[in-house]
């Protein structure tokens, strides 16, 4: 029986040629994922800005918005936003930190409770965090980040050498400032499962990226006359196929998960689907490419060899 293959073995795409479109888009991304960030902001969610969220359920086949929020609006509650999650009969209520500490948080779900009636709607979910929790929380949030990118480039670095390292993190970097960019595009609500987000996210760039640094190493021992470039370009054609498989497998998994896990998980496994399209491109079109300009190879000479000794038939097995 024939084997389906999405990736022929003989596969010999001139990735480094492609380095003038993906260099300008990468850049341009980035660009845009600041700008975004710092003039529209992520959708802070109670994690790191503290206050209440509710969540009920209307007993009507669709909730009454205007009525809720003329209600809520009443209660002099400050800042309140509303919106539907799910289906229509499904409201999510986020109500800003009150002066007064916990007692006065619980006054004032106690208040909405009142003002809706049980007998309108259920109340299926009630958190409350302080804006002391919260800020220990979004700092200890980002140290994370911070610490896993870093004890990975003392990973890296170890296992393979120092410009490998560096290479790596760059590529991890820009996974997780287009991650945040997306978060400030769609405002979804970045909470602590955003976090976990991104760090699962950055931990499968890394596996991506660790494959591809292991082939080009191999064949820089095994080809001592290839020019880099070439050898970056024959080492990712011989992973093309177990990153795109892997990639596509996990998809599968993040695509069934969004559409029937329901909206408690819906903004992690939508961080997760952008993260890993964008880990999967990262580790193919930056994180070898970079490895060109940091020299892995300085005693040996970049120039062109004959042909016929820079053509090795790409295995078909993969790492």
């Amino acid at each position: 029986m024939k084997h389906i293959r999405l990736i022929p073995d003989d596969t010999n795409l001139p990735f480094m040629k492609w380095a003038r479109i993906r260099t300008p888009i990468s850049l341009a991304l980035i660009v845009l994922s600041f700008a975004l960030f710092f003039t529209i902001g992520v959708n802070a969610g109670i994690d790191f800005k503290g206050g209440t969220v509710i969540e009920v359920h209307s007993h009507q086949p669709d909730a009454d918005i205007a009525g809720i929020r003329s209600k809520l609006d009443a209660l002099d509650l400050g800042e309140v936003q509303i919106q539907n999650i799910g289906g229509p009969d499904e409201v999510l209520i986020r109500i800003a930190a009150q002066p007064g500490g916990d007692a006065a948080e619980q006054a004032a779900v106690q208040k909405v409770r009142d003002a809706l009636g049980v007998e309108n709607y259920d109340f299926r979910r009630v958190e409350v965090v302080g804006p002391r929790v919260s800020s220990e929380l979004a700092r200890t949030g980002t140290l994370a980040v911070l610490l896993t990118i870093a004890g990975i480039m003392a990973y890296i670095w170890i296992r393979f050498e120092w410009q490998f390292g560096l290479a790596a993190v760059a590529t991890l970097v820009h996974d997780a400032i287009l991650t945040v960019g997306f978060f400030a595009a769609t405002q979804i609500d970045f909470n602590l499962q955003s976090l976990a987000a991104i760090l699962t996210i950055i931990g499968y760039s890394l596996n991506d990226t660790v494959v591809i640094f292991d082939r080009i190493r191999e064949l820089l021992r095994k080809y001592k006359q290839m020019p880099v470039r070439d050898i970056i370009d024959l080492a990712t054609n011989q992973t093309l196929a177990r990153t795109i498989m892997t990639s596509l497998t996990l998809l599968l998994a993040l695509l069934s998960l969004f559409v029937f896990g329901g909206p408690v998980i819906r903004s992690f496994t939508a961080a997760m689907i952008w993260g890993i399209i964008v880990a999967t491109a990262s580790s193919i079109f930056i994180g070898g490419p970079i490895l060109i300009y940091f020299n892995i190879r300085p005693s040996q000479s970049d120039e062109k060899v004959p042909e016929k000794k820079l053509s090795p038939k790409p295995s078909a097995g993969t790492r």
